[in-house]
């Protein structure tokens, strides 16, 4: 948990392919707040929770200038029929060798029924206009975590 980028250090750079195979990188969203959020994977109870909840507040993230970005290991294809099937409007990156979750610290050492494997860490990382580390959550529950993010995003944007 070491390499977790902390609040008030520079954004770590990415660019990495969208659910429609686009390059996205940090430098796209010059000027607006990025909330980057990493998950295990798609169509799993939590994660299409916690993709549904940031959908509803899509408008609202919007009016604060902000972009919302899910991260998980899944591919275009994956990120295009979980997309289609929840009828999500946020954009989800493919991070299939897990750089982007390394770089951010979300890939680490879980434990699953007495098992130890490395996994995405669910985390959430709110990036400010001009790219610095605005606010962290390291280890996220789904339930009201969009709203929290939503929360902190008004306080700091508006401050």
């Amino acid at each position: 948990m070491s390499n977790i980028p902390q609040v008030g250090q520079p954004a770590p750079d990415f660019s990495t392919p969208d659910q429609n195979d686009n390059l996205v990188s940090l430098d796209d969203f010059s000027g607006q707040w990025v909330v980057l959020y990493f998950y295990p994977k798609d169509d799993t109870p939590g994660c299409t929770t916690e993709a549904k909840d940031f959908t509803e507040l899509t408008q609202e993230f919007s009016q604060l200038g902000a972009k919302v970005l899910g991260v998980s290991p899944d591919s275009g294809k994956s990120h295009c029929k979980f997309i289609d099937k929840h009828n999500l409007s946020i954009t989800l990156l493919s991070d299939s060798e897990h750089e982007l979750a390394e770089t951010y610290g979300a890939w680490r050492l879980k434990k699953f029924m007495g098992k130890e494997y490395m996994g995405i860490a669910r985390s959430t990382f709110l990036i400010s206009t001009d790219k610095i580390i605005a606010y962290t959550w390291p280890n996220v529950k789904t339930k009201g975590h969009a709203q929290a993010v939503l929360k902190k995003l008004s306080e700091l944007a508006n401050s």
